[in-house]
């Protein structure tokens, strides 16, 4: 990292109650000294901030709201965060209202005739009791917002309406507003809370308990204490706490909190698992391989909430249209008050009260709200079934796409290779030449290099590593080494071609891997793979979510993609790639698809640069690669292409939602703000539909959390 470059570091906010505030508080951060950027996610309770003194930040977010507080990213903060935990005191503000409530009620009765009369000193008292008692903290938020030089939030909106009304003595309207308000605002927040919880009930709380095996026996600690190479005992029905390889057990594993997969898997000694799978019907000792902090549970949360940094381009836009949106409706209302009287001789009582109207209808908080809260729950859906989007602004991308393209191995095909037949030429036995191949493939990890080992060790055969050296991986290519003193290479045909080493061209379904010792071409080694169940079905579901074009890239040979593309329906594919070729394969494809976007799915390795290219790229099956979750939009957990067509169900959906709630809050608050105009609403109409809109907004958000 060069100095240059500031690390995003991650504080909860405590006391933010309001999201247009959420919205202030980012956009004055980010005009602070010493701050290259911030975001504030007010759905979760966090800022995202890139600054070099962190004292200055806390002194800056205390300049703009002293009530705001920020709070080191603990275990204890981060578990409050998760729980949604409220920021106001629900009791106290209910005791208020119902207090306020209570004096009001006895105004309307007083004026209705059927108690003795007020006196209008005793009215006003009245009046201006219960208008404090309900709106008490409006005001505190007015005055803050004034005195930073702001004037157009919905507490100064709903303080210059409520003012205006009492001033043109419309009493109980400017207290029953008031009350209203405030009861819209109470169940907003609740409803937001309640959604909150919702939404981080789709992952559940990471292990928060380890036991480690010790000379003396299993001791219970904290996960974050365990060191790698440790070891741990999971009994069955618990969770694990931490990334290991099985040393001893069996067990059948639930991995749906990670993949949102039902069906259990199978693990046995060698095989690796990943924290927050449970170990349903076995006892398994594990070796720790990741520290805590770099567990895949603790990565699916990390990159859960860091997706806020990345927002929609819709959240922008209703954050920007907010912020311009408010002076330009005061303004009208300002307009509406006082133009009509001076040009007709109106009563300039009846058009005040109309532009009291317009303030009260023109709260943006539905937007302000609903449209970050959206994008979270399909955020948070897609993790529950194993999709971790990096932001709301690839649900956007997702949304859009209607051309997708597949990597071959490992992702349409089953990535399980095995040896279906040899090839020797020029005196080379079988025997020979598997050990040959077997010898260069040694330090590889790739799938195919295994098949060629567990071959060879299947005849007995074993490799003697101290007889190997000069070991080279070619990307796209094969590999080349040194063994017994032989120059050994296996690879494609093009890796023949570059060494000048005439080869028998194979015509034959399957990955061939030619073999050449000391320069003179010894066989070939076909290699067979097979096509996942799954991935006829993905196409087709992809079909069915509107994408027209699907490809392949690949390099394998053209035999054996032509093949899989004939057996799949796709409409295109592209054999015989290098890494780099395949970035230019999928440029060609964009030009030719110039409508929508282009999804790319790949293992997330060697598909890094494709995947980079892409305007969507998904890594599949990829938590164990750090150069996948870097590389990739969007990590899926499991290695079924199925999860592409989830994701795209989930972002269309998630879209959708959004999208009604804008139409919603425009459509209600167009009209109320046009029969305001007019005198055809009060400002009774005008608080229900405004408090009924940002309700109806959220209600509309949590949808997305049923699926």
């Amino acid at each position: 990292m060069t100095a240059d470059v500031l690390p995003m570091q991650k504080l909860h906010i405590k006391n933010l109650d309001c999201a247009a505030c959420a919205a202030k508080l980012e956009r004055a951060l980010k005009k602070s000294e010493g701050v290259e950027d911030a975001v504030v996610d007010f759905v979760n309770q966090l800022l995202f901030v890139e600054a070099r003194d962190m004292d200055r930040v806390r002194d800056a977010v205390r300049a703009i709201d002293p009530q705001v507080e920020l709070v080191p990213a603990t275990r204890t903060a981060t578990h409050d965060a998760r729980e949604g935990a409220p920021g106001v005191n629900f009791k106290k503000e209910i005791a208020l209202l119902s207090a306020a409530a209570t004096l009001f009620l006895w105004l309307l009765v007083s004026g209705s005739g059927w108690v003795s009369p007020l006196s209008f000193r005793w009215q006003l008292l009245i009046v201006m009791a219960a208008y404090l008692m309900a709106g008490g903290n409006v005001l505190a938020g007015a005055y803050r917002t004034i005195r930073q030089g702001l004037f157009f939030d919905e507490n100064v909106l709903m303080v210059i309406a409520t003012a205006g009304a009492l001033a043109i003595q419309a009493h109980a309207e400017a207290v029953g507003v008031m009350i209203f308000f405030k009861v819209g605002e109470l169940l907003q927040e609740k409803a937001v809370y309640h959604s909150r919880r919702s939404i981080r009930s789709l992952l559940a709380a990471q292990p928060d308990q380890a036991f480690l095996k010790t000379l003396e026996g299993l001791r219970p600690v904290p996960p974050k204490s365990v060191q790698v190479g440790d070891t741990i005992v999971v009994k069955p029905g618990q969770k694990i706490p931490l990334d290991g390889q099985v040393l001893e057990g069996e067990s059948q594993l639930d991995t749906s909190m990670l993949t949102g997969e039902p069906v259990p898997l199978a693990t046995q000694p060698g095989d690796t698992v990943m924290a927050g799978q449970i170990s349903t019907t076995g006892a398994l000792t594990i070796e720790v391989t990741r520290p805590f902090q770099e567990s895949s549970i603790a990565r699916v949360m990390d990159l859960v909430e860091h997706a806020a940094v990345r927002k929609a381009r819709t959240e922008k836009f209703i954050t920007v249209f907010a912020r311009y949106y408010t002076p330009l409706v005061v303004a009208a209302a300002a307009g509406i008050a006082f133009l009509p009287p001076l040009l007709t001789g109106a009563s300039y009582q009846d058009w005040i009260y109309r532009a009291l109207v317009l303030l009260v209808i023109s709260c943006p908080c539905a937007l302000v709200i609903s449209i970050p809260l959206g994008y979270f729950a399909g955020i948070g859906l897609a993790s529950r079934h194993g999709i971790l989007v990096k932001g709301s602004n690839f649900i956007d991308a997702l949304a859009a796409v209607r051309t997708v393209v597949f990597d071959k191995t490992g992702t349409l095909t089953r990535g399980v290779f095995a040896v279906k037949k040899i090839d020797s030429r020029n005196g080379f036995s079988r025997e020979q030449l598997l050990e040959l191949a077997g010898a260069a493939e040694y330090q590889s990890n790739h799938p195919i290099a295994r098949s060629i080992q567990i071959a060879f060790e299947k005849q007995g055969g074993r490799i003697d590593a101290a007889r190997l050296s000069a070991h080279t991986v070619h990307a796209g290519l094969g590999v080349s080494a040194r063994y017994d003193g032989q120059s050994i290479l296996v690879g494609n045909e093009n890796f023949m071609q570059r060494h000048a080493i005439p080869h028998s061209r194979s015509d034959v379904d399957g990955t061939v891997l030619h073999i050449a010792v000391d320069g003179r071409y010894a066989g070939a080694i076909v290699i067979g793979d097979a096509i996942r169940p799954e991935s006829l079905e993905a196409v087709h579901a992809l079909r069915d979510q509107g994408v027209d074009h699907i490809a392949m890239l690949t390099g394998d040979n053209a035999r054996t993609a032509a093949m899989i593309a004939a057996d799949l329906g796709l409409d295109n594919y592209h054999a015989g790639l290098l890494p780099e070729e395949k970035v230019r394969a999928l440029e060609k494809i964009e030009q030719k698809r110039p409508n929508g976007k282009i999804a790319y799915v790949g293992d997330g390795i060697n598909d890094a640069p494709v995947i980079a290219r892409s305007d969507v790229g998904l890594a599949m099956g990829a938590m164990g690669s750090d150069a996948a979750v870097e590389t990739a939009d969007v990590v899926i957990m499991t290695d079924s292409p199925m999860k592409m067509a989830e994701a795209l169900s989930i972002a269309r959906a998630t879209r959708r939602i959004v999208w009604q709630n804008i139409f919603l809050a425009f459509t209600v608050k167009g009209i109320f703000i046009a029969f305001g105009a007019f005198g055809l609403a009060t400002m009774w109409e005008a608080v229900f539909a405004d408090v009924g809109t940002a309700l109806l907004a959220v209600a509309n958000a949590a949808r997305i959390l049923r699926g």
